[in-house]
């Protein structure tokens, strides 16, 4: 009885684990089209609210050092590097959204705005703040937080 109840758990278990992982898109085949990225990285749905907060944490998409938004008053320290983003879901649809967070450069080859979903293509990558070559890069952002922050960028009319 014992035995078939850990075996029953253990299912559970693994099936919750299955079903509570997103299908996401990894860098490397993300398809870009003149910059902009129309399918979704992942399953779920952004949330504007965890957007928010990847957006102006500094420990997590810090965009607010770069940019300043009118609706985060209670943020300090909006930067002026890149162009202010009040409106900004009225200037872009959430496909160029979605490929500027991923990787502006493919849209803005100029652009000073890190690619926060690459992962290939840098020039001697490091390991931290030591002399050691990277031994695996991930992308300064979960494919979840590109379409959290995308989410919220659309609220910002």
């Amino acid at each position: 009885m014992r035995l078939a109840r850990n075996l029953a758990f253990g299912l559970v278990a693994a099936l919750g684990a299955g079903v509570a992982q997103a299908a996401e898109i990894v860098p490397g085949d993300v398809v870009f089209r003149d910059g902009a990225v129309e399918t979704p990285l992942t399953d779920q749905p952004g949330d504007p609210a965890r957007g928010r907060e990847v957006f102006s944490q500094r420990s997590q998409g810090n965009c607010i050092a770069c940019h300043a938004v009118s609706s985060l008053s209670d943020v300090p320290w909006h930067g002026e590097i890149g162009p202010p983003l009040d409106g900004v879901a009225e200037r872009w649809s959430e496909a160029e959204l979605r490929g500027i967070v991923a990787n502006a450069k493919i849209m803005f080859p100029d652009s000073m705005m890190p690619s926060f979903y690459k992962v290939t293509g840098f020039i001697r990558p490091g390991d931290g703040f030591t002399a050691k070559p990277a031994k695996e890069i991930k992308p300064l952002l979960t494919a979840q937080q590109i379409e959290d922050v995308v989410a919220f960028l659309k609220t910002l009319k």
